[in-house]
């Protein structure tokens, strides 16, 4: 397998879906924007994957046929909410193989106002017995949306082990907005306090409004290749993929009676092991994490998840502000789903155009300091996660 690289990021600024922005003019906007930044043009792409999760088949031709018409084979790909991270994944892994030189991801995503929702209810419905094994567990709250019930089904769950306080949840809103602060591309930007969080309406516990991510729209891309295709473009020491990871639910989601079973717990535990001891980086080196923040009580268990700070140790983790700069780990950067926003296609490739700034040192005043190793991790229920290591030489 040969060592990727990414060669190219683009991304548009995320907005609400009261902006009525088409997904083909987002997606166009993020693939003249990820060309630009790798220097090369579309006929260099030999494949593309294009990820999605509402609109119709062939999206991705739609949107790709706005830049050219080549005949390359383009894959459609959804996967929830992990369905950026999927794309990137293929395309990693068609240059890893050998296959081809140089592949796209693309991810795009045109949302609806309000939570998100069954779209078709006269056939099976995928994620129908992760809603009723976690109602075996924790009661449904009435008004909430289905998400926040599973996800605030597992911050309960972390409440009931370790003690963890509501507050503790709160503060991870209140450090993604600080973060955010500085992303031009991030939907809200402005701060909140403590107090602010807490009293906003309460959705499932042990979450409220401030906690949860909106619903959004944007795109963002990456553009992949080998060793030997960067140096023909010249392209000196780019950041490469050391390591990378897709897992997807195992037998214990549905009989461990755990709501962060359901949610992917174990899922992210086994992708970030496989991803440390195939890229030889252990946890303790890593300084720098976008992290799937759907919910705040995702990002708290996905601390312990991803060996960030042992389990049942989240609660001190951020009560001694190792989780944001100056601490131990930057993660969310970018101020994460919570603040930049989700549109559920883009999120992943998102999160990597985030990292690959970082580590070029383009970020600006949100800048971590001697970036030179990065991770990933990218969620979708139903349900996969995808782990990423990124590395700078």
């Amino acid at each position: 397998m040969r060592r990727v690289n990414v060669i190219g990021v683009g991304m548009t600024k995320f907005t609400s879906p009261k902006a009525l922005r088409p997904y083909t003019e987002m997606g166009k906007e993020a693939l003249l924007d990820v060309f630009k930044d790798a220097g090369i043009e579309y006929k260099e792409i030999e494949q593309a994957y294009c990820g999605w999760v509402y609109a119709d088949s062939c999206a991705g031709q739609k949107v790709l046929y706005e830049v050219g018409m080549t005949g390359i084979p383009i894959f459609n790909v959804n996967n929830n909410c992990s369905t950026g991270s999927n794309a990137l994944f293929l395309a990693r892994q068609a240059v890893a193989s050998g296959v081809v030189e140089c592949a796209l991801a693309l991810g795009f995503e045109q949302m609806k106002p309000g939570a998100l929702g069954i779209v078709f209810d006269d056939r099976p419905i995928p994620m129908q017995k992760f809603f009723e094994k976690t109602f075996e567990i924790v009661p449904q709250t009435p008004g909430a949306a289905m998400a926040a019930m599973l996800f605030g089904g597992a911050g309960f769950e972390h409440q009931k082990k370790y003690g963890t306080k509501n507050e503790t949840f709160a503060k991870i809103t209140v450090k993604a907005r600080k973060h955010a602060e500085h992303n031009e591309r991030a939907i809200f930007r402005n701060l909140v306090t403590l107090e602010e969080v807490l009293a906003s309406p309460p959705q499932a516990p042990p979450l409220t409004r401030l906690q949860c991510c909106p619903p959004t729209c944007g795109a963002a891309a990456a553009i992949v290749c080998s060793d030997e295709f960067a140096k023909k473009h010249k392209i000196s020491k780019p950041v490469y993929i050391a390591a990378q990871s897709m897992i997807t639910d195992f037998s214990g989601s549905f009989e461990n009676r755990s709501c962060m079973s359901i949610c992917g717990y174990d899922m992210t535990v086994a992708a970030a092991k496989a991803v440390y001891n195939e890229s030889g980086i252990g946890p303790e080196d890593v300084k720098l994490v976008e992290l799937h923040d759907c919910f705040t009580a995702n990002e708290l268990i996905t601390y312990e998840g991803l060996g960030l700070t042992p389990e049942g140790t989240a609660e001190k983790f951020i009560e001694d502000g190792d989780n944001t700069y100056g601490g131990r780990v930057v993660t969310n950067p970018s101020g994460g789903l919570l603040s930049k926003g989700h549109p559920l296609g883009a999120t992943g490739l998102a999160q990597c155009a985030e990292l690959v700034w970082q580590l070029r040192g383009e970020a600006g005043v949100r800048q971590v300091e001697g970036a030179r190793i990065a991770l990933q991790h990218n969620i979708g229920l139903g349900g996969a996660v995808v782990v990423t290591m990124y590395r700078k030489d």
